[in-house]
């Protein structure tokens, strides 16, 4: 979908969002405007500013959306999501194994089906919406029908959106097995037809590598080559029987993160969920490779897969986004998400600041995604992909924000008490793509 807007808009209200990542002590790398103008025009960011100042200079045709007393912020960004397993999010019981051979599975199997996909992806993606996700990262199944009608229902909402066709050529029942070769070309096929078309991006996708064979991710790693500009997007290290399964599958390979890059997996652009159960030189490699780590607390609980070490990929340097992994996770929402990475911090002896979980939602989710020049904060010419966030959305917010002194501690509040009623619009380039009133 084109922007069509010529028009220039005006949003006020206060605004908030990330320069750089603030860490957990550097305020100067958030901007926050208490009562603050966004500019957007034909889709874009033109400028933000106090509202004083730029209401008097907008030429009096300039549409002013009055959002005082909520909060701008740019849209959230996940880094890991299965929009196929949307109809068993929150199914009962059992570890990351047993889970995909009784849910997983047996779900995706219907996706050879177009008609279902495309039904399946329009609810998804207005989920997404509704929770303030603009951006993510997702993965379909081995079916193309799957990918082609993410895709399009992606581009008629004007989505920036990144998927791909998963690959599995064994270890998985014989109605969701591709081959080496088919694997391949479908997904070139789908690389050619999808790819770089408006804000749609392809990413090459094997499910994890107990459900490749080597010559399966060779040709993924070939793929990958032919074409830089692609994703790669997949699992490491989620739960000790898996690390166990993949030592005993590819006995060569120093770890199970040694697996993808020994087939050229690891590179720029390449998002690896999980990341629990890695070693120091693990993460040394991944942070040097220029690949990033999906951060999926909801999901690493519910299977009980473990706590990743915030600490430990920041201290390297890697690349960090947060991910929802619906359905895993058990929610769409990224404030629901950033409450349980709080906790899984704080069980990990770390810390988690309202600032720092704000840049790992959007600027630091774009970055893993190497989208951070077109979208994650409010800087001159990006997209004009946002939120506005309502602080009195349940009564419990409500009086929780009363007794609120500090910007921090309403973000923090927000952070742990929000969930999708507290996402009153989102905009996508500036077009309203979500009202929570309307509905």
């Amino acid at each position: 979908m084109n922007v069509t807007t010529t028009s220039v808009q005006a949003f006020r209200s206060s605004i908030l969002h990330c320069t750089r990542d603030p860490g957990e002590q550097d305020d100067t790398a958030v901007e926050y405007l208490e009562d603050g103008i966004l500019l957007v025009s034909k889709g874009r960011i033109e400028s933000i500013g106090p509202a004083d100042a730029l209401l008097a200079t907008l030429p009096e045709q300039v549409t002013v959306h009055d959002y005082r007393g909520q909060l701008i912020v740019p849209g959230f960004i996940d880094t890991h999501v299965h929009y196929p397993q949307t109809d068993m999010i929150a199914s009962y019981g059992s570890q990351l194994l047993e889970w995909l051979n009784n849910y997983t599975f047996p779900t995706e199997r219907q996706f050879s089906d177009a008609a279902h996909a495309a039904d399946t992806a329009d609810f998804f993606l207005s989920e997404l919406l509704r929770n303030g996700t603009t951006s993510a990262l997702v993965l379909g199944t081995v079916h193309t029908e799957s990918v082609d009608a993410f895709f399009e229902k992606a581009r008629q909402r004007g989505l920036r959106m990144i998927a791909g066709k998963v690959l599995m050529d064994r270890n998985c029942p014989e109605y969701l097995r591709d081959t080496a070769q088919t694997g391949y070309s479908q997904s070139k096929a789908l690389i050619e037809r999808w790819h770089g078309q408006e804000r749609l991006q392809y990413a090459i996708t094997p499910r994890f590598a107990p459900t490749s064979t080597e010559h399966q991710l060779q040709l993924a790693g070939q793929l990958a080559a032919e074409h830089p500009d692609t994703f790669v997007h997949t699992h490491v290290a989620e739960n000790v029987r898996e690390v166990e399964w993949v030592a005993e599958l590819f006995p060569k390979s120093r770890s199970y993160l040694d697996v993808y890059d020994q087939f050229n997996l690891l590179r720029d652009r390449s998002v690896l969920a999980h990341c629990i159960h890695l070693d120091a030189e693990d993460r040394q490699r991944l942070a040097s490779s220029g690949a990033a780590m999906a951060f999926c607390p909801t999901s690493n609980l519910f299977l009980g897969s473990g706590l990743f070490d915030l600490s430990a990929a920041q201290s390297v340097g890697a690349r960090v986004g947060l991910g929802t992994d619906v359905g895993a996770g058990t929610s769409f929402s990224m404030l629901q998400t950033l409450s349980e990475a709080y906790k899984v911090s704080q069980m990990a002896g770390q810390s988690l600041s309202p600032y720092r979980a704000l840049y790992l939602a959007t600027l630091g989710s774009a970055k893993a995604l190497y989208i951070d020049d077109h979208v994650g904060n409010f800087d001159h010419g990006k997209e004009a992909d946002f939120l506005v966030l309502d602080w009195q959305s349940t009564p419990l917010m409500t009086r929780r924000m009363q007794a609120a002194t500090t910007l921090k501690e309403k973000l923090f509040a927000l952070f742990m008490l929000g969930d999708d009623r507290a996402v009153s619009k989102t905009y996508i380039q500036g077009r309203c793509a979500h009202d929570r009133d309307a509905l």
